[in-house]
């Protein structure tokens, strides 16, 4: 734990940016952006927000993760960062893509605050499931379509177990898988494996709410035969049930057919293209 030398206690602030699209942030966000002395950022927020909102005078420090490629920042440097700023007297944000609260490492970062004995506060987002949904027209829950939705993740194998494999196949509700494009062949599989229903649909919606966005639609029985081949951006969200077949009556947002990265990878630099709103901009960046 750290120690006390400061008569000025700082805070945190522990947000979510939104998917992708930089219009996609909260009001409150954006106040606290316009606030803070430093921004710890992760990698799945947009450049463009950060320019357009973060103060001249602030700190940003790129604290990003790449699940299973590229250089990631390990979980203790973050919460050291967070613990060290506030004990300075400073207003930290940890500013994290989409929601706070799914699939992150918010845990981590609210133990050592407490441990701490830090301020903070939790500033909800628009997570990826309701941003990329919304943006390739897929009511999750569409009425006759859904009886719900379950949000999921599967990069390892022994995340989900056989017995719960089966309640998925069978399930009405819609499924949506955060960070598993990797391990889309084994998620097919695995639902084919358990008679999963021939109505099923997939979408993977890749970079999403973005201008690169793309969204992949095919029957789940059709996948490996269809789309097996298709290398995915990163982020991808998958999507799989009925309502996947409302996509093709409600889509309205039109992505780019450029195929490049929205989102920098950490450890590929010279794939990356800037898109318009980062190269006509003048605003701070760091």
């Amino acid at each position: 734990m750290h120690m006390l030398n400061t008569l000025k206690m700082g805070k945190v602030i522990l947000a979510g940016a939104g998917p992708g699209d930089p219009d996609l942030i909260t009001v409150k966000a954006v106040n606290y952006l316009l606030q803070a002395d430093v921004v710890l950022t992760d990698r799945l927020v947009s450049n463009a927000l950060l320019q357009r909102y973060v103060k001249p005078s602030a700190q940003i420090i790129q604290v990003g993760k790449q699940c299973r490629k590229g250089i990631s920042t390990p979980q203790e440097t973050i919460n050291d960062l967070l613990v060290t700023f506030a004990l300075q007297g400073k207003l930290v944000l940890r500013l994290k893509g989409g929601d706070i609260s799914f699939f992150s490492n918010v845990l981590d970062e609210l133990g050592v605050l407490v441990a701490n004995k830090i301020p903070y506060e939790i500033v909800p987002g628009i997570t990826a499931a309701a941003g990329a949904s919304a943006y390739a027209g897929i009511p999750l829950t569409g009425r006759g379509y859904a009886t719900g939705v379950r949000l999921l993740t599967y990069y390892a194998s022994d995340i989900l177990t056989e017995n719960y494999w089966k309640d998925l196949a069978t399930t009405n509700d819609t499924l949506v898988f955060y960070m598993s494009s990797e391990t889309i062949d084994e998620i097919v599989s695995k639902l084919i494996e358990n008679n999963i229903e021939g109505d099923r649909l997939l979408a993977v919606v890749e970079q999403a709410t973005t201008i690169y966005q793309q969204v992949y639609v095919s029957n789940v029985y059709a996948y490996k035969s269809k789309l097996k081949k298709q290398n995915y951006l990163s982020p991808s969200l998958i999507i799989i049930g009925k309502v996947v077949a409302l996509h093709e009556s409600f889509r309205w947002f039109v992505g780019s057919d450029l195929s490049n990265y929205y989102f920098k990878p950490l450890n590929d630099m010279e794939n990356y293209i800037p898109h318009p709103e980062l190269l006509n901009s003048n605003a701070n960046s760091a």
